[in-house]
């Protein structure tokens, strides 16, 4: 499947669910990449601007299931992966699949969630599957992990750990609306307009074919290591504790893939790399006492870091 192949499907999903997120066509643009990464998003911000819709409006656009996990300090792990039950009738046991068991899996306020209970989304985000009883259970391709964080509201809540941080491919916020598009948003829910009305523009196998595809975008050696001099560059930072891992820098690569495939182009450019760079290392850096207190944000530290890191130049012909 051809460079162009992959940015008209992209296209697809990107203009399907801009047709209800209105004015957001950056977060929607990092939405599909993620989704073509395979990697999963992290997104931070106020209630009521639209984060579930989101996810809803990328499983239907998809052709694929969605769920959705309200967590809580209640909520236990099997509820998440699943649980095993024993049927007297059939004197077996029997699997019971959790939410996790969708294409796009919405995990709300993951924030509120027992530290227990959130490391039971650490296996399935990372090997696509869940062990229940020593038994593992494969999870649908593709498979996005759509986690929300309530910033304002930290009563009751658990501090989302370092190694669960780094597993989500891109952090973003959706943010407020001007007033312009909040009429449109008004004007189509009065409407009754929803993602329930969107059509698949893609189906999972064909979404499939897509990502492998993303896998064979041609990297230049140069490109690869501007990334992994951005993320080095992250932990030789005044203000950082701890930078972006290895991790962090396949990440970046990564997402640059998929947008060059989204572009319709069969190679990564160094752009590609910069534009995802704030989105994917910010949420990995710890920052010192001394930075937080000053109130110096990651996102800062990552726009210095590349300012501070110079571009390669691409051969001849790319």
């Amino acid at each position: 499947m051809s460079g162009t192949r992959a940015g008209e499907v992209a296209m697809l999903i990107v203009n399907n669910v801009c047709g209800v997120i209105r004015g957001k066509p950056e977060l929607v643009r990092f939405s599909v990449a993620a989704l073509l990464a395979e990697g999963h998003l992290l997104v931070e911000d106020v209630p009521g601007l639209g984060k579930t819709t989101l996810a809803r409006c990328l499983a239907r656009s998809i052709d694929g299931r969605w769920s959705r996990i309200q967590f809580t300090p209640d909520l236990l792990p099997g509820d998440v992966t699943g649980v095993t039950v024993y049927h007297q009738k059939d004197e077996e046991f029997a699997f019971h699949p959790g939410a996790v068991f969708a294409n796009v899996v919405v995990a709300d306020e993951i924030n509120r969630g027992m530290p227990r209970t959130q490391s039971a989304l650490l296996e399935v985000m990372a090997e696509r599957r869940v062990t229940v009883d020593g038994t593992a259970h494969e999870v649908p391709r593709p498979f996005l992990v759509l986690a929300t964080q309530n910033p304002i509201e930290l009563e009751g809540t658990y501090r989302l750990p370092e190694a669960q941080r780094d597993r989500f491919l891109m952090r973003l916020s959706v943010g407020y609306p001007d007033v312009e598009t909040e009429v449109l948003v008004i004007m189509s829910d009065c409407a009754g307009v929803s993602a329930d009305d969107l059509s698949p523009v893609v189906d999972v196998e064909t979404l499939r074919e897509v990502i492998a595809d993303v896998r064979m975008v041609h990297l230049e050696r140069a490109v690869v290591e501007y990334a992994a001099r951005l993320a080095a560059a992250t932990r030789e930072h005044k203000a950082v504790r701890y930078g972006a891992s290895p991790r962090g820098s396949i990440a970046l690569v990564r997402t640059a893939q998929a947008l060059a495939a989204m572009e319709g182009r069969t190679f990564v450019t160094p752009d590609d790399v910069k534009d995802v760079t704030v989105p994917v290392l910010a949420h990995r850096l710890v920052l010192t006492a001394e930075a937080e207190l000053g109130q110096h944000a990651p996102e800062e530290v990552v726009r210095e870091v590349l300012t501070a890191t110079p571009a390669p130049a691409l051969s001849p012909g790319r």
